[in-house]
């Protein structure tokens, strides 16, 4: 059968795709190399979820190579099997929306234009987007409306421009120690939002509202209220859904993608024929299919004649920091608010989204504040050992464990600002090392711009400053260039120049009249915010061109 359009991945990036094509009346296929995982297959079970990492692949079976590259050009090389080093995120259908804590953040307009705002970087690639801030706000839009996003728009320095006065649906009920950060904010005269969150507060088209139960990030939501790219679309849409299908190779002539090979779930081979094929696999896993599916015509990888495929990979740079609030040092009214179970601690800062070093502008970013994870297993092992540094047992390791987990709670922040794309950051293939399906796998090679680090840690401060100004104790933070695995983009990037991009402004690969690549891959930069709306909003202005294309 030829289908109209194959999207290949089913994450933020694929879904939007596969529901407006299907939802026009094309013959869509989506494949998903993941299982497919309803409402009633997620619960709260730290041990099979963060623990023995049930929704990510087996490192043994799929894993990959990282070459950490230093400062001064030095490489250390490791298996990623053998370290537990994993950059997989969620494998299944609706791929890491299913898994992610729905921190949703617009990027802003001169996120857009980083090289004409803040000019160029001595050993960094910065490029301005093919598009603007303008062309993508009413797919942000959208993305409110149909992917569901929550929150309260309130005015500060920069507030990105809106077609729509405010969020479709209310904020979510917040913990009342937002009022502690409110105030401490107001005294240092710095400006709060409630942190938009791609969670319903109450049920809407079919989905529930949530529950409360505070395990979003790393777990699937079980009513449906998280804006997974599973519940939100795909289960409403007629595209045909096929999981445990990995694509492996894709077959092409000099100027079209002909059939895309895949293997089922018993390892056998399939094909697939469409007129359409869109990538969206993740950005390291789709510079990886592209660079393994070489041909005559594509020697170093499909689209790659420019040797861009898997270039200026991103990250999003940054860190966290955390304190302690401890019933010693409240009344009792705020000791049952801090004690409060369920309720979000939503809000966010973005007064230094830009700031000055001497004169001159500096791009910032973000700090999400947000209660420490609810798992129990790392807030149990952070009280080992006494205050010296001897490991406790027995009565006084117990004692120690209900003290902290019964009169005190940890707040912590999130740094993002933006992860400079640079020569030694990139997706290879390795020449050596295959995954169980016979295929090389994908080698990160990592580099952090010296500049994010100077970005991060004057964040940082900021983050500390309101904890010290609300009275926490045990303050501490940490900024690094390690990247985190489930903020991954670039690989791909869009553009108006063949030879610098992979992509054109619509994400059709420059050198294919039908590829197009619609994950995190085809961002220049990342911006100072989660990548998830962005990634969604992006997705949905593609459909539009690929449903011009098909008419």
């Amino acid at each position: 059968m030829m289908y109209d359009v194959c999207v290949i991945g089913s994450g933020a990036g694929g879904a939007p795709v596969a529901y407006e094509l299907s939802c026009a009346g094309f013959r869509v296929i989506v494949l998903e190399k993941g299982k497919y995982y309803r409402d009633e297959d997620f619960n709260k079970d730290e041990l099979a979820v963060c623990r023995r990492e049930l929704f990510t692949p087996n490192l043994a079976d799929e894993g990959h190579i990282i070459n950490e590259i230093a400062q001064d050009g030095s490489i250390s090389r490791h298996v990623g099997s053998e370290e537990n080093w994993s950059f997989w995120n969620g494998s299944m259908v609706g791929g890491s929306t299913n898994l992610m804590s729905g921190y949703f953040h617009r990027m802003k307009p001169n996120d857009f234009r980083l090289l004409s705002i803040y000019g160029a970087k001595e050993g960094a690639n910065i490029a301005d987007w093919a598009i603007s801030y303008e062309e993508l706000e009413p797919y942000y839009e959208k993305v409110e409306r149909i992917i569901g996003v929550s929150g309260e728009v309130v005015k500060h320095t920069f507030l990105e421009p809106r077609s729509t006065p405010n969020f479709p649906h209310a904020k979510l009920r917040e913990n009342s120690v937002t009022k502690w950060f409110d105030s401490a904010c107001g005294r240092l005269n710095y400006e709060t939002l409630p942190t938009p969150r791609a969670i319903l507060p109450h049920a809407n088209n079919g989905r529930n509202g949530c529950s409360y139960s505070n395990f979003c990030g790393s777990y699937g939501c079980a009513t449906g209220a998280k804006g997974s790219a599973r519940a939100a679309l795909l289960e409403i849409c007629d595209a045909k859904i096929v999981s445990e299908a990995f694509v492996y190779n894709l077959e092409s002539d000099a100027k079209k993608i002909t059939k895309a090979y895949y293997y089922d779930k018993n390892l056998t081979s399939q094909t697939i024929e469409a007129k359409i094929f869109v990538v969206a696999a993740q950005a390291i896993e789709s510079s990886r299919l592209l660079l393994n599916s070489k041909n005559s015509h594509f020697p170093n990888g499909i689209a790659n004649n420019s040797n861009q495929v898997g270039k200026n990979l991103l990250f999003s740079a940054g860190g966290s920091g955390s304190g302690r609030f401890s019933f010693e040092n409240l009344s009792e009214v705020q000791q049952k608010e801090l004690m409060q179970t369920g309720l979000f601690f939503n809000r966010s800062l973005q007064q230094w989204y830009e700031y000055e070093v001497s004169g001159t502008k500096q791009k910032g970013g973000t700090i999400d504040f947000l209660f420490e994870h609810q798992n129990i297993i790392p807030r149990v092992k952070r009280e080992f050992y006494d205050e010296v540094g001897n490991i406790l047992w027995g009565e006084a390791l117990k004692k120690k464990i209900h003290k902290q987990l019964t009169t005190s709670r940890v707040l912590t922040f999130e740094v993002f600002n933006d992860w400079l794309p640079n020569d030694n950051c990139f997706v290879s293939v390795d020449e050596e090392i295959k995954d169980k399906f016979h295929m090389p796998v994908g080698v990160i090679n990592l580099f952090g711009h010296p500049n994010d680090l100077e970005v991060g840690e004057y964040l940082a401060q900021k983050g500390v400053e309101v904890l010290k100004e609300m009275g926490a104790e045990d303050i501490g933070y940490s900024i690094s260039s390690a990247p985190p695995p489930n903020l991954v983009a670039g690989g791909c990037r869009f553009g108006d120049n063949p030879k610098t991009s992979v992509l054109d402004k619509n994400c059709k690969a420059h050198e294919l009249d039908n590829l197009y690549v619609t994950d995190a891959s085809f961002m220049p930069t990342g911006g100072s915010v989660p990548y998830t709306w962005t990634i969604y909003a992006n997705a949905f202005r593609v459909a539009e061109a690929i449903k011009k294309s098909l008419v």
